[in-house]
């Protein structure tokens, strides 16, 4: 997953085929909270185009900082030109019309409808949805992440939201958090070794934590994550928690994976855990697991032999 997945994730929920019509909303969001959100926002925009890290730190929030350092180092990269290197511009709000501002705790979403364009060249973008994140801090409301809703499959909702009718907004997963997921350390330099880590789950969510400091979630899912800090040498610990999702037969397959990724190019990743389990097998609820790095691992991950 690349920083662009960081800063701008592409969601394509399935909000329904159809949608409950419900009146328009006679009071918009708030002026002045609406004017310090896309202040902020058009502010990290400007940071990311111009490449100003100085005024980048100065709108973003810090746990999300944390979190996009600790990524880029994790796969050994250069920061500065990882984090400025987008295939795609950030899309200017001004040019799309404000729906609704939500709050709580910590945390406010402000959602946005209409051509969301991200620059790409000779395209036309239709009317969809961008929803902003921000979390408040001392300094006042600092910009965290961006979700975009592509609404192709589903054109009453983009129906309904350009009418006012914002029933689509109340969806859970539309809603601010309420607080912060703080990172579990803050890298000070590159991990030792690129480390991900493959979990494939049908019908099943789960987390994993390597070495109590890189945390994932996956819920029915067939993906990898790069591992927060890397594999160090020597004994690494794995911990995990497994359950069925509703829906699920608590019969499908399932694998949780370990692998090294080299530097070296021809050297292919190196798997130094699994747990798998086979269809209709039985599965741990949880478990603590350990893999270890040893120096002829090492070795194979620089090219040896």
């Amino acid at each position: 997953m690349s920083i662009v997945s960081v800063m701008i994730r592409l969601l394509f929920v399935l909000l329904g085929t159809s949608l409950l019509l419900a009146p328009v909303r006679a009071q918009g969001p708030d002026p002045a909270l609406s004017r310090a959100l896309q202040t902020v926002y058009l502010q990290w925009r400007t940071a990311m185009i111009q490449k100003n890290l100085a005024g980048w730190r100065a709108v973003t929030a810090s746990h999300r900082q944390i979190a996009i350092r600790n990524r880029i180092l994790s796969e050994r990269r250069n920061f500065v030109a990882t984090l400025f290197n987008l295939p795609v511009a950030p899309p200017d709000t001004r040019k799309l019309k404000l729906l609704d501002i939500k709050v709580k705790g910590v945390t406010a979403n402000a959602y946005f409808f209409g051509p969301v364009d991200f620059g790409v060249e000779g395209a036309q973008p239709p009317d969809n949805l961008l929803v902003l994140s921000f979390a408040q801090e001392r300094g006042g409301w600092k910009y965290d992440t961006a979700d975009y809703v592509n609404l192709a499959a589903i054109p009453n909702a983009r129906k309904e939201l350009a009418a006012g009718r914002l029933t689509a907004l109340d969806r859970p997963e539309f809603a601010p958090k309420g607080e912060v997921e703080r990172p579990m350390v803050a890298l000070r330099g590159p991990a030792k070794y690129i480390t991900k880590v493959y979990v494939y789950c049908p019908g099943r969510e789960v987390q994993v934590s390597v070495n109590k400091v890189s945390r994932h979630l996956f819920q029915n899912a067939k993906e990898a994550e790069i591992v927060i800090g890397g594999a160090k040498d020597g004994r690494n610990e794995l911990q995990f928690g497994i359950k069925t999702l509703p829906g699920g037969q608590d019969s499908e397959p399932m694998t949780i994976r370990i692998y090294l990724l080299s530097e070296v190019q021809g050297v292919k990743p190196i798997k130094i855990f699994q747990y798998q389990v086979e269809e209709k097998g039985k599965v741990k609820p949880y478990g603590t697991e350990f893999f270890n790095v040893t120096p002829d691992i090492v070795k194979r991950l620089r090219g040896g032999r």
